[in-house]
């Protein structure tokens, strides 16, 4: 979900700098609603577990995007899937270039030896880059962040009227590596509701993520959680209208920043230098693992390898040091 939500700002900066250029966009059902501001831009629904499962079913899929008259092809993600089409649109003479994902640097970044500890190109700028092999160069300053979503009656009565600012909090990760320790974020809760300034809005998605937010809900007055609430068009409307959001090295930070929201970023063996960072979010509001500590940061650039006793290096970060940021912002 966060490389599909990295996209949206430079499409906005590509639509911007090309207001002819009609664009189609190639992705699951689910991720549809990010794509609903952006002029000249439709979403063709690739259903890889159905009707365009197995080779068979990216011929269908080929068929059905041939009917778009492309012009040329933008490939993104750089996966199997995607390479099976670049063979059939090239077989047509169809221009296809793919993301470079700079697999080398990455291997530099994160290995334990002779680490080269350096910033890398951003994934967005890694998206424009395709866009300019096709001849469309992208200046992603000129992007623009959408804008906030009309929430619907439902939302305005779950989440409140009252005059608090709206603080997001999406605790979870995809790897325990990314993760900030749930008895430690709930320390940052609890710090956060003796202010009784802010709405904390949680946000997640598995059966035991619920349970856990759930339980944060009861926990504390002013907490809510909207997972299994509402349709993911109803938590983009929510997020857009957020404050701040206070995210893991994942998609909701990303989805946050689309629309120009307040960032702050937990990171534990991951790291900003790997090109993840969400769109136009200032260092300041990359909260890294402390590498006097953890001198191997980054161990991975997806979260799921590090060394024995790393999975703590975002715990560095303390309960304290987080309040204090988000305060600071939201202040």
């Amino acid at each position: 979900m966060g490389d599909v939500a990295m996209t949206i700002p430079v499409l906005s900066a590509l639509r911007n700098q090309y207001p002819n250029l009609k664009i189609t966009v190639l992705t699951r059902v689910f991720y549809a609603p990010m794509f609903s501001q952006l002029a000249n831009v439709t979403v063709h629904v690739a259903d890889v577990h159905g009707m365009h499962k197995g080779i068979p079913g990216l011929w269908k899929l080929f068929k059905e995007l041939r009917e778009a008259h492309l012009d040329g092809v933008a490939d993104l993600h750089n996966v199997l899937r995607s390479n099976i089409l670049k063979l059939y649109f090239k077989g047509y003479g169809v221009p296809f270039y793919q993301i470079d994902k700079g697999r080398e640097g990455k291997k530099a970044l994160t290995r334990k030896k002779n680490k080269i500890f350096k910033p890398l190109k951003s994934t967005h700028q890694r998206y424009a880059d395709v866009f300019r092999e096709l001849g469309f160069p992208v200046d992603l300053s000129t992007a623009t962040m959408l804008q906030k979503e009309e929430l619907s009656d439902a939302c305005r009565q779950f989440v409140g009227t009252d005059s608090k600012k709206w603080l997001g909090l999406a605790p979870f990760a995809a790897f325990s590596g990314k993760m900030y320790p749930l008895s430690l974020m709930e320390k940052v809760i609890a710090e956060l509701q003796r202010t009784t300034t802010y709405k904390i809005i949680l946000f997640g998605g598995g059966v035991k993520e619920r349970q856990q937010l759930e339980s944060w809900q009861s926990k504390f007055e002013n907490c809510v959680n909207t997972a299994g609430k509402f349709s993911f068009s109803e938590e983009l409307a929510i997020i857009s209208n957020l404050d701040c959001m206070l995210s893991m090295d994942s998609g909701n930070g990303h989805l946050a920043a689309m629309y120009g929201v307040p960032v702050i970023t937990l990171w534990g063996i991951t790291h900003p230098y790997a090109g993840f960072t969400a769109f136009r979010q200032p260092p300041e509001n990359q909260m890294t693992a402390d590498r006097k500590k953890f001198p191997l940061t980054p161990t991975s650039v997806y979260g799921n390898k590090y060394p024995e006793g790393y999975q703590e290096a975002i715990a560095s970060t303390t309960p304290k040091m987080i309040v204090k940021k988000l305060i600071g912002i939201l202040a």
